[in-house]
């Protein structure tokens, strides 16, 4: 991913909160996990397939992407896309948040 289109989608994701209860893993950088997550979406593989080389498990990035489905994170990138021009590579976006809301099972909604 590029710096420019990181960017764009880092305002946008919500913030980390740790689990009330303590325990878990730290944190995994937010870049990476974005990265995985549109891997999956955009070569339309199952979560299960995604490869060992994003040093992330496929729960963990399937988690992500629900967190982020249920956060709206798919409509405000679509919204950031069309405002911000070139600069965040509109057509990879558009396509990256189309693929989102159809694996979401929300692509009919508009933004």
């Amino acid at each position: 991913m590029t710096d420019e289109l990181w960017s764009v989608v880092a305002p946008l994701l919500p913030s980390f909160s740790s689990r009330p209860q303590g325990g878990g893993t730290a944190p995994i950088e937010a870049r990476t996990v974005f990265t995985a997550v549109v891997y999956v979406l955009t070569s339309d593989c199952a979560w299960r397939q995604l490869p060992p080389a994003f040093s992330i498990s496929q729960a963990t990035a399937h988690r992500h992407f629900h967190s982020w489905t249920k956060a709206g994170l798919w409509s405000r990138l679509r919204r950031s896309a069309r405002a911000g021009g070139d600069r965040c590579e509109p057509a990879w976006v558009l396509e990256i948040v189309t693929a989102a809301l159809a694996r979401s099972g929300t692509a009919d909604r508009k933004a």
